[in-house]
């Protein structure tokens, strides 16, 4: 099957739904290709308790509210019904089950996307590339990690607590999630530690009585890129925190340690020269996004397989663009309040690059 369209989206999880919004107000026709059976992105594939650290009222896509206490936090489920939901009212040409394999450039200026079975074969002038930050789980190479006889997974790997109780458990990682995890392994009756090469850094979840998302919006450091140091400064990741994470962490379970020095067997030996039987490592050691259908594209991705870009755009590929890259226009550029003005941007500059393109290509015809 061979299609043609304005633009190819490439996911149709919360970014990819964005863009497919932004092309229907701009008046483009738009395919999103999707490699689940719903249009969820990875929402569905994260742990149960999984709560957001935006309220509602800043947790929604362009044109429908997330529903609920507009103050309140959403759990994943509430979050996989409301994409599911966004994409059944969005009417929009959505084929879920179709993995892209390939993203080529053509003679004529545009692309083709080709899907992993070879059953479909896309030709546009634009292609965005929507399956964010969070497709590809990273695990990194820890010294004796091959030699570690426990239990070892991925953040992306847990969903609930009940198969860990009563089990020495170190966690790698001291983000949102590698906290979240923490006390929730910790309350469910495991020994855990936080393994962090810098202490934990948390960030007030509310400020004189309301959100902080609301006043990074207000403030205007949402976008500022003179405030990234700002917002990301100092060392280790912040954590959102009403004041809650960091009183259970102070009772000792679950603790905060310097990074480990080296996994042997079932042992972890700690900074300090300790060694201690551990029965489980969890790495929450975040994602990288997954665009290795880029590949065969000259320019697209930096020698570590990541995107190259400018607010999202690509330098070497015209046409080619990315929505929901961690701070690829701001702050919120990876979240659901985030992706929608990205998407906007993304598509506008992809738009007068297809028109400067077919311009150039009717002059040299001449």
């Amino acid at each position: 099957m061979t299609d043609r369209s304005d633009v190819v989206i490439i996911g149709g999880g919360q970014s990819g739904l964005a863009t497919a919004h932004a092309a229907r107000t701009m008046g483009l026709t738009a395919v999103v290709l999707e490699a689940a059976g719903s249009a969820a992105g990875s929402w569905p594939h994260y742990y149960d308790s999984l709560t957001l650290f935006s309220p509602a009222r800043r947790s929604s896509l362009p044109g429908r509210p997330f529903p609920g206490d507009p103050d309140g936090y959403p759990v994943r489920d509430e979050v996989v019904a409301y994409l599911t939901g966004y994409a059944a009212a969005l009417d929009a040409d959505i084929r879920t089950g179709h993995r892209v394999d390939r993203v080529a450039a053509t003679g004529s200026g545009g692309y083709e996307v080709t899907t992993a079975d070879g059953t479909a074969a896309l030709h546009a002038p634009m292609v965005v590339a929507a399956t964010g930050a969070f497709s590809s789980p990273y695990r990194p190479d820890l010294p004796g990690l091959e030699s570690f006889t426990g239990t070892v997974l991925h953040s992306a790997d847990y969903r609930r607590p009940e198969p860990f109780t009563g089990r020495r458990v170190v966690i790698v990682g001291g983000g949102n999630s590698a906290v979240q995890i923490a006390i929730e392994l910790a309350a469910a009756g495991s020994r855990v530690t936080l393994a962090t090469r810098h202490p934990l850094r948390f960030m007030p979840q509310r400020v004189l009585g309301r959100d902080t998302h609301i006043w990074l919006q207000r403030t205007g450091l949402d976008t500022a890129g003179w405030a990234r140091p700002l917002l990301t400064g100092g060392k280790g990741t912040p954590v959102m925190d009403t004041g809650t994470y960091r009183a259970t962490i102070a009772t000792g379970n679950p603790d905060r340690r310097p990074m480990l020095t080296r996994l042997d067997g079932d042992h972890v030996e700690w900074s300090d020269g300790t060694r201690e039987r551990v029965e489980v490592l969890l790495l929450a050691t975040g994602y990288r996004p997954g665009v290795e259908y880029l590949t065969g594209l000259d320019g697209a991705l930096d020698a570590e397989g990541r995107p190259r870009h400018h607010g999202g755009v690509s330098p070497a590929c015209p046409g080619l663009g990315f929505v929901g890259l961690e701070w690829q226009r701001s702050f919120a550029s990876a979240t659901l309040r985030g992706v929608g003005a990205d998407a906007r941007h993304v598509l506008g500059r992809l738009r007068e690059q297809s028109g400067h393109v077919r311009a150039a290509a009717e002059r040299a015809r001449r």
